[in-house]
C-alpha cells in the first residue's frame, strides 16, 4: 500500500475538530430514514479532501454521512446540498450511484448541512495502473470507466429536474472566472506565477462551439467503487463539483490521468502502457468519442490545460485550508505542498496546446 492509499483508505476515529452530537444525529436518523435502529457508531474516513465523511454503523447496515466542514469557509463551496440533490437523480435511472436516504438543511442537528446515503461496498484503487488487478483483465476497467463517464453525459438532465443544475453554455469562460477568482481572493495561500499566467492566458485561446451535459467535475479511478471482484463499476462519488458543463471538458479532467504524474494524485504519465496492457491515451479517447457519437474530440488539449489549471486552483484552496486550519484530510498537507508540482504541470499543457 503506497502512501496516497494508506492516508485515505479506511476508517479512524472522528478527528479533532470534526466531532458533532451524535446522539443528536441518531434522533434525526430515526426520524427520517425507514429501517434506521441503533445504537449507532462514528468513525471516520480516512479520505475526503473537502466535505469530511464519515461511517455510520448500526447493528444491521452502515450509512456514509457527507458534511459541511466545521469553521469559516469559502462562499459556495462544500455544497453537500447539490451532491445529494444530483446522486438522488441519477439513482432515479440506474445510474450507479450510492442510494441517498436524506438531505438535513437544519444545522442546528449537528452544527452544519449533510446528507446521508447508503455504504457500497467494493474495491477503491488509489493507482492508475490497476496493480491489484490481472493483466488480461486490466483493459475491462478500464473500458468500465470511460462507458461510466459516457454514460453520464448521455444523460437528459433536464427530464431529471437538473435543468437549473447550472448555467448551460459557456462553460469554459465561466469555470474559468470562478477558479480565477476563488484563487486570487484566497490570499492566505499565496501567488504562484504560473497560476497567474494561466489565468491570463485561458480566457483568450477557449476553443470555439459549446455542448452542455451534466458533468461529474471530479471524474477519477479513485473517486469509483468497483464490485469486489468483477470490472464493473458499482457507485461513482464526490459529487461536489458537478455542474451543467461542457463535457468534453469533464472527460479532459478524468483523461488527465495519462498525462498526471503517479504522485500525489492517480496517474499514468511517465509509464509504459503496452506491458501493462493499458490502453493508450489516443485509443481512450477514441472509445469516448464512438461512445458519445463525435468524430473527434475538438479542444481536447485545451482542455486538458483547462483541468490542470482547475486542478491547481482546487489544490491552492486545500493549501488555504490548512493554513486556516480546517483541512478534513490528513493527506491535505502533502497535496498543498506539492501545488508547485501540479501549477508547473498546468503551465506545460498550455503550452502543448499552444500558449
Amino acid at each position: 500500500m503506497n502512501s496516497v492509499e494508506a492516508a485515505n483508505t479506511g476508517t479512524t476515529a472522528v478527528r479533532a475538530g470534526s466531532h458533532f452530537d451524535e446522539a443528536s444525529l441518531a434522533r434525526w436518523m430515526a426520524a427520517h430514514i425507514l429501517g434506521f435502529a441503533e445504537p449507532l457508531r462514528v468513525e471516520q474516513f480516512k479520505g475526503g479532501q473537502s466535505n469530511p465523511t464519515f461511517k455510520l454503523i448500526t447493528p444491521h447496515k452502515s450509512y456514509v454521512m457527507r458534511r459541511k466542514p466545521a469553521g469559516p469557509i469559502l462562499r459556495g463551496a462544500h455544497a453537500v446540498d447539490r451532491e445529494a440533490r444530483v446522486m438522488a437523480a441519477l439513482g432515479s435511472i440506474g445510474f450507479p450511484v450510492p442510494h441517498v436516504h436524506a438531505l438535513c438543511t437544519d444545522e442546528t442537528v449537528i452544527g452544519t448541512t449533510f446528507f446521508v446515503m447508503d455504504m457500497v461496498e467494493g474495491r477503491i484503487f488509489w493507482t492508475a495502473s490497476l496493480p491489484e488487478v490481472s493483466h488480461e483483465s486490466r483493459p475491462a476497467y478500464f473500458d468500465a470507466l470511460n462507458a461510466t463517464i459516457a454514460a453520464l453525459h448521455s444523460v437528459d438532465y433536464a427530464a431529471l429536474g437538473l435543468a437549473d443544475y447550472g448555467r448551460p453554455g459557456n462553460y469554459y469562460a465561466r469555470q474559468i472566472a470562478r477558479w480565477s477568482k476563488q484563487y486570487l481572493e484566497d490570499t492566505e495561500a499565496g501567488r504562484d506565477p504560473f497560476m497567474d499566467k494561466l489565468v491570463e492566458w485561458l480566457p483568450d485561446h477557449i476553443p470555439a462551439g459549446d455542448e452542455t451535459s451534466l458533468s461529474h467535475g471530479d471524474f477519477r479511478i479513485d473517486n469509483v467503487i468497483f464490485h469486489p471482484s468483477e470490472p464493473k463499476v458499482l457507485a461513482v462519488l464526490d459529487w461536489e463539483l458537478s455542474t451543467l458543463g461542457h463535457p468534453v471538458a469533464d472527460f479532459a479532467y478524468h483523461a488527465m490521468m495519462y498525462r498526471m504524474p503517479s504522485l500525489v494524485v492517480a496517474g499514468l504519465g511517465g509509464i509504459d502502457l503496452a506491458p501493462l496492457n493499458i490502453p493508450s491515451e489516443a485509443d481512450y479517447v477514441a472509445a469516448y468519442a464512438a461512445r458519445t457519437k463525435r468524430a473527434t474530440l475538438d479542444g481536447y488539449d485545451y482542455a486538458i490545460a483547462f483541468n490542470f489549471f482547475r486542478l491547481a486552483a482546487i489544490i491552492h484552496g486545500i493549501k488555504g485550508r490548512v493554513i486556516r486550519g480546517n483541512a478534513s484530510n490528513v493527506d491535505a498537507r502533502a497535496r498543498a505542498d506539492a501545488l508547485p508540482l501540479f501549477t508547473k504541470l498546468a503551465w506545460e499543457q498550455a503550452e502543448r496546446a499552444g500558449a
